[in-house]
């Protein structure tokens, strides 16, 4: 039959070279991994490394990456250990293919835009653009011009003031910035932006773990985790990983779950893919890791329905209420409830008016499986929740975190050692720029501090967001596009219709280290301002320079890029940023001195963000400082009420209508957010390409497929239907009625308009698709594909999400 994938023993074409529009014909598929890192993955690091960077510059990146006095991986947010417990190798598999990716030896010069016009770049894929090399000088798109071309520096940052000078209102520009900025990077930037008059300051966080923060800040009055790396290694008892992948999106976070299981922690996944992350962990820094048995992570996995976390989280505060109230006193923490929360009766309602046969449909597992997991929680004294983005993706994302916290209360699991809610940040300083203020809705109080400080009145008006922002550009009430870091294109949802509200915009602004697609969706004229890496020296006229991030674990410190610049005219994002301030508005706030100086900058966040006292004589410490947090720190929790809340949270679920099933999207193993290393997802069997559908053996049956088949993913939403045409099938173990391919490619599937309550993230862990023969498919197997769909009904259906 057409469309079938090549098996592993035909010819390979050399991966490495231009892709045709059959990017994938030559995939390979083999069984998924059970197991992670090992042996193979520090050949994979190594393979990558030395072909970017090279033997020289490539193992001195990695060998001063994540130590005291090196830089900070540019990769996952996740924590360091102490600086006596580090490892001459800290870094994963994936830190060191994304410090290759930036320390490459390759570079996108003036001559390479003359030889390539906007057009032929567009019909390149992401993964060949960011392969090309490092951005070199200053590049501007003139109106009406195929070719990018070269522009001094002081003429493209006069460019740009002159535009954002030229508009009549200052909610016209929108500023973007992704999670790779430094605390003091961003720090600046959010005060050019609010300088201007406007809270337009969409970031990465929007689109990932906003509903975290909402969920977090209105039940503890902290939007953000309230766990440390010692509670994770050193005191919980059960530590449940929920719709996270850690072995490939936080690989370094299995040797703190290691040492906590060897320390005798329970672990239980609740994750819709059985990840290699869960099982055996080969930790490559011992002799065990390497040459032995490995350790099991996973002491329990639960193979939940995609959005089936709301309906399990309530089914299992359900068993442990049954349980308290046939034996009182014995589940709940009843002195933590009564003294520091509120709002518990009407969560007990909900949970007594569950509906079990709902619930076990809505989450894909039964109540047996629910009570055993029951019994890991009565086990253990102190439980900790980690999750990531399987759970922020979705219409009722709030709901469910909120339930999560609802867990956690019921047996005082806040506020002590070994406890608490823990969302893994996904982008290395995406949590730091929040916290200095790179945020569409930053308090009064943070406002208040900014004029303090600076002496004008920032506006107070809520900004757009990242999905109103690209309602904005589309409806055409954007002039200029202003973008430090990321790929906005690609990391949005509705791929066609952001490019064109991308390129509605009059200036559109990217301060950059590679090429991306984002920059060939630009408006009527376009600048790529080319910007130091986290691994590059930095040398300002006040000397040498180090900048600081925060980790998903709320630790602040510093980090020192150590290669020489992959050309002399980059600029670092600070000078890229207090210069443009520079021409736009003089030198009113001082923003010379806080190019030349990085200390300047440091100075003003510790008069203005709470937390950074003594900030220069901290971050200058081998381990840093941590930010407080009042759950954490003092069991206090600093919401209206001054008490922690019980919130109703009853069990919801997107609606699948007969025929169809729910995808979520998914990274890879050889990608980080946008980026795409390679071709090949170790861990999951496949190689050689990335237009793949992953489908219950049964799914497969029910639609008449066959491993391998080719067939076109449709969305269905309310105002219409999107296609990503060309997937080929795979039979994985997911759950029936779901089905998970990865993004970028996937994120054309949804809507704008499909959002998270209260968050307004994009639901792209919950889209309802049904399946389409390509063209490649045989008419038989279109008319049966055709009658499956028509006669099918699907697992699970449920309110509208």
């Amino acid at each position: 039959m057409a469309g079938r994938l090549r098996r592993e023993h035909e010819p390979d074409r050399d991966r490495d070279s231009d892709r045709d529009a059959d990017q994938d014909a030559d995939v390979q598929i083999s069984k998924p991994k059970h197991s992670s890192v090992g042996l193979e993955g520090i050949a994979e690091s190594l393979r990558y490394t030395l072909a970017e960077s090279g033997p020289v510059r490539g193992t001195k990146t990695l060998l001063t990456m994540n130590q005291v006095g090196g830089f900070d991986c540019p990769s996952c947010a996740w924590g360091d250990p102490a600086p006596g417990e580090r490892k001459h190798a800290e870094f994963c598999e994936n830190g060191a293919k994304a410090v290759a990716w930036e320390a490459t030896r390759k570079r996108v010069d003036r001559e390479f835009f003359a030889a390539h016009s906007v057009a032929d770049l567009r019909e390149r894929d992401g993964y060949w653009l960011e392969k090309q090399g490092r951005l070199t000088e200053p590049m501007y798109l003139a109106p009406g011009a195929e070719h990018f071309a070269p522009i001094a520096w002081d003429d493209a940052l006069a460019l740009v003031a002159d535009r954002l000078r030229a508009m009549d209102d200052p909610n016209r520009a929108v500023f973007y910035t992704s999670g790779r900025t430094s605390n003091e990077a961003a720090f600046v930037y959010q005060l050019l932006a609010r300088r201007l008059g406007t809270n337009n300051l969409p970031d990465c966080s929007n689109m990932c773990h906003e509903s975290s923060g909402a969920a977090l800040a209105e039940t503890i009055g902290v939007g953000k985790g309230v766990v440390t790396m010692e509670d994770i290694t050193e005191h919980a008892d059960l530590l449940m990983i929920v719709g996270q992948n850690p072995g490939t999106c936080h690989p370094r976070m299995l040797t703190a779950l290691e040492k906590a299981k060897k320390r005798g922690a329970r672990i239980v996944a609740i994750n819709p893919l059985p990840e290699a992350g869960f099982g055996r962990f080969h930790n490559p820094q011992t002799v065990r890791g390497l040459a032995g048995p490995g350790t099991q992570l996973a002491d329990a996995y639960l193979p939940i329905r995609i959005n089936g976390d709301l309906a399990f989280f309530n089914a299992l505060n359900r068993i442990l209420l049954d349980r308290e109230e046939a034996a009182p006193g014995t589940v709940f923490d009843h002195d933590f409830i009564d003294h520091s929360c509120d709002g518990f009766e009407a969560a007990r309602d909900t949970w007594r008016a569950l509906d079990w046969q709902r619930a076990e449909e809505l989450s894909g597992l039964s109540r047996r499986v629910i009570e055993k997991c029951a019994d890991e929680v009565m086990a253990a004294d102190s439980v900790i929740v980690c999750w990531a983005m399987g759970l922020t993706q979705h219409r009722n994302a709030v709901a469910t975190i909120r339930e999560i916290v609802n867990f956690l209360l019921l047996r005082g699991n806040i506020g002590r050692p070994g406890a608490g809610p823990s969302p893994i940040r996904g982008h290395s300083n995406v949590q730091g720029d929040r916290t200095v203020g790179i945020w569409e809705q930053m308090p009064d109080s943070f406002l208040d501090a900014l004029r303090e400080e600076f002496g004008f009145e920032p506006p107070r008006e809520h900004g757009w967001d990242t999905v109103d922002s690209i309602r904005a550009m589309r409806d055409g009430k954007v002039d200029v596009f202003f973008a430090v870091g990321g790929n906005f294109a690609a990391a949005t949802p509705d791929t066609a219709v952001t490019e064109a509200a991308v390129a509605n915009c009059g200036l559109t602004v990217n301060v950059a280290t590679k090429l991306n697609r984002t920059h060939l969706c630009h408006g009527t004229e376009a600048l790529l301002l080319p910007c130091l890496g986290r691994t590059e020296h930095d040398v300002q006229a006040g000397g040498e320079q180090f900048v600081t991030v925060e980790d998903s674990l709320a630790m602040v410190h510093a980090s020192r890029g150590r290669l020489m610049p992959g050309s002399p005219e980059l600029r670092s994002e600070i000078r890229i940023l207090t210069d443009l301030a520079e021409a736009l508005f003089g030198d009113d706030l001082g923003w010379p001195e806080m190019g030349r100086d990085y200390r300047v900058i440091r100075r003003h966040i510790e008069h203005v963000v709470p937390g950074f006292h003594a900030f220069e004589e901290r971050v200058t410490q081998p381990e840093g400082f941590m930010l407080p947090r009042a759950p954490h720190d003092t069991r206090t929790f600093p919401t209206a009420s001054g008490k922690a809340r019980f919130t109703a949270n009853p069990p919801t679920a997107a609606e699948v209508p007969p025929g169809h099933l729910l995808l979520t999207t998914i990274r890879s193993h050889d990608q980080f957010n946008t980026t795409v290393y390679g071709l090949d997802d170790r861990y999951r069997g496949v190689k050689g390409g990335r237009h793949v559908v992953f489908l219950n053996e049964s799914d497969l049956k029910a639609f008449h497929l066959s491993d391998g088949d080719l067939v076109d993913l449709v969305s269905v939403f309310s105002d219409g239907e999107r296609r990503a045409p060309g997937f080929r099938v795979v039979p994985y173990p997911i759950p029936r009625g779901c089905a998970a391919a990865y993004y970028p490619e996937t994120n054309v599937l949804v809507p704008l308009d499909s959002t998270a309550e209260t968050s307004n993230t994009p639901n792209t862990k919950s889209i309802v698709i049904r399946l389409e023969p390509s063209e490649a498919r045989s008419s038989e197997a279109d008319d049966q594909l055709i009658m499956s769909q028509e006669t099918q009904g699907s697992t699970v259906s449920g309110p509208s999400s």
